[in-house]
């Protein structure tokens, strides 16, 4: 079968051949129809995360939408090694093979579940989000924050705020649900009182942390002014990513007077994540939530995998 299949971490796969899966005991044969290229499947390729594995050559990828031998299609995860999902055949646990809507197309089916679940399940699971509060996104301007807007909203936040870098994509976060943007372009100063402005009379309830590093401590610095509206409960910050830096200064007196509590996002349990998914697959029929997305052949993953810029459309292979 065709396949992209990585022979040394941190170098882009080849489309070539390579032997196809036969299911074991509790597996399922998935014939692929469309898999995403998502941040995670990169930095798992690339050696640095905790899935990373040296274990090569093996086919790349994480996830992915296809059908089954008796014709029914679903969205599976966890291929088993060293068979991934960008290829034309892959093995997945049958428990891992979720059953897709036919009012989602491929290409959405396979690019919305790893992006959106990266703020449901820190949402709900995490920062037990409660209708009418109000959820800062940090990093609003990725695929993965554009799309925690449109959720934030989705399941009751009563006010949303977008913060990012990318000015064009900010200036359109209002038509995703986004009720006040914040700039991060400018000092540290400046992007201190930027958040302040944007707290306006009620806060921060909660705070989806995709970046972390710089933007997260002017954040910080925004919390202990006199003129920065907290709670009595304080603000819940889910740190979820590390894009703009893998450490933050941060001081004690931070911590007390503004009320942080920061958590992981962690995972819930089976039965509460498929239930997510479901509810996230009738969103997308219901078009409350959307990704933008663009097809690519398995023939041009070397170049899709090399691509600069991503941010405005989620690149998704199709065998």
């Amino acid at each position: 079968m065709d396949a992209a299949v990585l022979h040394t971490l941190g170098r882009p796969p080849r489309c070539e051949r390579f032997p196809e899966p036969v299911a074991g005991e509790g597996e399922v044969l998935v014939r692929v129809l469309a898999a995403a290229l998502n941040p995670s499947t990169k930095a798992v390729a690339g050696g640095g995360h905790f899935a990373s594995s040296d274990s090569l050559p093996a086919v790349v990828g994480l996830d992915g939408v296809g059908r089954l031998e008796d014709g029914s299609r679903v969205f599976f995860g966890g291929p088993r090694k060293p068979y991934g999902s960008m290829a034309e055949l892959t093995v997945a646990r049958a428990p891992f093979a979720w059953p897709v809507p036919d009012g989602v197309d491929d290409l959405t089916a396979a690019a919305l579940p790893n992006p959106a679940l990266s703020s449901w399940i820190p949402l709900e699971h995490g920062a037990k989000l409660q209708p009418g509060e109000t959820v800062l996104v940090l990093g609003a301007t990725g695929a993965a924050g554009k799309l925690a807007v449109q959720i934030a909203k989705h399941l009751g936040a009563g006010r949303v705020v977008a913060a990012g870098r990318d000015q064009e994509v900010l200036d359109t976060l209002g038509g995703y649900g986004a009720d006040a943007t914040v700039s991060l372009n400018g000092t540290q100063e400046e992007i201190a009182e930027s958040f302040a402005a944007a707290a306006g009379d009620t806060g921060y309830d909660v705070i989806l942390d995709y970046l972390w590093g710089k933007p997260t401590e002017a954040l910080l610095t925004a919390m202990t002014r006199k003129d920065f509206h907290l709670k009595s409960s304080g603000p819940r910050l889910v740190q979820i990513g590390e894009s703009a830096g893998a450490t933050i200064e941060l001081s004690a007196g931070t911590v007390r007077s503004a009320g942080l509590t920061i958590v992981g996002g962690g995972f819930p349990p089976p039965q509460a994540f498929l239930d997510m998914f479901d509810r996230l697959m009738a969103a997308a029929v219901a078009g409350e939530i959307r990704i933008d997305t663009q097809a690519v052949p398995l023939s041009g993953i070397e170049q899709a995998w090399q691509a600069e810029d991503t941010r405005h459309k989620r690149l998704v292979i199709v065998p």
